[in-house]
């Protein structure tokens, strides 16, 4: 089932990702840091959800209190549970 999950306080708008087996997969960013964003999706495609909340948690963007990666982290977060 896709996941679409609206960001706050970064440039992206949404993320869209699977969760399938306790692993994530097709992670897309909508708008943001093309690159980045293609970048971060190639690296934990596959990977285990707790391993990418664990690895992307708490990351910042300059001087945002927040980053795509960490609002990654947060949709899994919510995802799961």
């Amino acid at each position: 089932m896709q996941n679409v999950y609206k960001t706050k306080g970064v440039c992206s708008e949404t993320i869209e990702f699977i969760v399938d087996n306790n692993k994530v997969h097709d992670v897309t960013f909508v708008k943001g840091c093309n690159g980045n964003a293609k970048g971060i999706s190639a690296l934990v495609e596959g990977m285990e959800v707790d391993k990418v909340i664990t690895r992307l948690e708490g990351i910042k963007c300059g001087n945002k209190e927040t980053s795509c990666p960490d609002q990654l982290s947060r949709a899994l977060r919510e995802a799961i549970s």
